[in-house]
């Protein structure tokens, strides 16, 4: 197994977008203890691997410990991707819940990604907060929250995407999404470049029609057209003007009135002559 290449032109520049996501979003604070969810795929490996080097580089002192799930698929194998992982100098967690045969039985005909990942994200967080981790570290990518716009706008009628940083529901955990700048074919490129162990994902991945794949085409088909979509969709959610939205929870259509202002062509009224 090769040592990895910091020094690739591509790992230079999503180490830099991930530095400023960093530091856009306030995501790393001194005396953080960081869990960084791997999946066995390319995106969050590459993250972690990158995160290990920004913390040898930052002013900030943070610790870097990495969690995967062992949702007992057929043929899942971690041993391979912990040796590398372990080669970063990071401390992996292997967490082992059969969710792999819940999920199996319940979705019968339907598609896995939804309750696959409600079950994972649910594990996920008991496991950070019970060994005190402050904040949590996912691999989705620029491209993932602009699909994830799409697909809500799109399928349940929201505007809503994946927020760099966020705060679950139940308040126990701050999620971070250090890739939100960067793009998908850039950490393929990468990952193919550094050609570390990948454990598969053969419950996902074994479905056909999933509707981010539609929306996934759709959007680089347009790419073709427009070159810069990706970064336009993503500059758009940061650039909200609620007013021109038809959100009634974030402005009073009912009671808008003009502003009372002075008419500067009306004729004022005499003043009293003594």
């Amino acid at each position: 197994m090769s040592p990895v290449n910091f020094e690739h032109p591509l790992a230079i520049k999503i180490r830099k977008q991930i530095v400023q996501a960093l530091n856009d979003f306030n995501m790393i604070e001194d005396g953080d203890k960081l869990m960084v969810c791997v999946s066995g795929g390319k995106d969050s490996s590459v993250l972690l691997a990158l995160l290990t080097q920004i913390q040898k580089r930052s002013e900030r002192q943070f610790h870097v410990e990495a969690a995967i799930l062992d949702q007992k698929q057929p043929g899942f194998d971690a041993t391979n991707f912990k040796v590398w992982i372990e080669s970063l100098g990071v401390k992996l967690h292997v967490i082992e819940k059969d969710t792999y045969s819940i999920v199996k039985e319940k979705s019968k005909g339907a598609t896995y990604c939804s309750l696959c990942s409600r079950l994972r994200r649910g594990i996920l967080y008991d496991y950070a907060h019970e060994l005190g981790f402050t904040k949590m570290a996912l691999g989705h990518h620029r491209d993932d929250v602009v699909h994830t716009a799409l697909l809500n706008m799109f399928y349940t009628g929201q505007t809503a995407a994946m927020p760099a940083k966020l705060r679950s529901d139940d308040g126990r955990n701050i999620l971070l999404r250090p890739l939100a700048y960067v793009s998908e074919r850039d950490i393929e490129e990468l990952a193919a470049a550094w050609a570390f162990p990948v454990i598969p994902c053969n419950l996902c991945g074994s479905q056909d029609g999933l509707k981010r794949v539609r929306i996934k085409k759709l959007v680089r088909d347009l790419e073709k057209e427009i070159p810069n979509i990706y970064s336009s969709i993503q500059t758009a959610m940061g650039n909200v003007k609620p007013s021109q939205m038809m959100d009634h929870d974030l402005w009073d259509f009912k009671g808008l009135k003009p502003l009372l202002s002075e008419q500067p062509d009306a004729p004022k009224p005499s003043e009293p002559t003594a």
